[in-house]
């Protein structure tokens, strides 16, 4: 299964972004309202510059304390960015994600404009999905249907 199939299943496309300039404690609150577990940090929306996970939040907290909610969102960001675009497989942006160990890739187009995320969950998903067609046509072809 491509990418584009995975953002097509998906219940919203919408992508949640933040600007850098944003405090931790504004990204810690639209993750938990949001009940997702990263965000995109854009400054136009449609560029992404990084990413910040809860994982990032709680690690830097430990190190940090309750000072780090008044940082900036671009002191903790990931900014290496890990991004994927619609013609790719499901089993090679898992691959990405376990290698990496992270678990959630940007879509981006040829322009490096963002047109979705996806999840590890969406790509395990797809991928299931995927395997349960292939046994229900091995299923078929061994019963002669």
């Amino acid at each position: 299964m491509l990418v584009n199939q995975i953002l097509s299943m998906k219940a919203s496309g919408d992508i949640i972004t933040i600007r850098p300039a944003a405090t931790v404690a504004d990204a810690a609150r639209l993750l938990s309202e949001k009940r997702i577990g990263a965000i995109v940090v854009s400054e136009d929306g449609r560029t992404p510059l990084g990413i910040l996970s809860e994982r990032d939040i709680v690690r830097e907290l430990s190190k940090s304390g309750a000072a780090v909610l008044d940082r900036p969102v671009s002191d903790l960001m990931t900014r290496k960015l890990v991004t994927c675009t619609t013609g790719e497989d499901a089993l090679a942006i898992l691959e990405r994600m376990t290698e990496g160990r992270f678990r959630h890739l940007p879509v981006v187009d040829d322009a490096g404009e963002m047109i979705g995320l996806i999840s590890i969950g969406d790509a395990v998903s797809a991928r299931l999905k995927e395997l349960h067609a292939e046994k229900e046509a091995l299923t078929g072809m061994i019963m002669g249907n």
